[in-house]
């Protein structure tokens, strides 16, 4: 069976949560190459997640669309760390 789109958020989030280094206090962030802000993109896709969290909290139904500018936020994320050498 085929998650909904509120499983599929929840589904998401973990991805993000797991392959993102919000674990790494602000100073190892900002302590080397520097490509973007890492610290400001940081700060912006956990605010996302949070916004979502919340949401799903409140029983409220993302749409695709949702889906679709989480999972590419988080990919632009995911890429500038790999360029800023926080995770591989």
């Amino acid at each position: 069976m085929k998650p909904n789109t509120t499983q599929a958020m929840q589904i998401l989030i973990e991805q993000i949560k797991a392959a993102l280094p919000f674990e790494v206090p602000e100073h190892e962030i900002c302590a080397g190459v520097c490509v973007g802000c890492p610290k400001k993109l940081m700060e912006y896709i956990s605010s996302e997640v949070e916004y979502w969290e919340c949401k799903l909290e409140s029983d409220e139904k993302p749409s695709l669309l949702d889906l679709s500018d989480l999972a590419r936020i988080g990919s632009k994320v995911h890429r500038s760390m790999v360029k800023n050498k926080l995770i591989d």
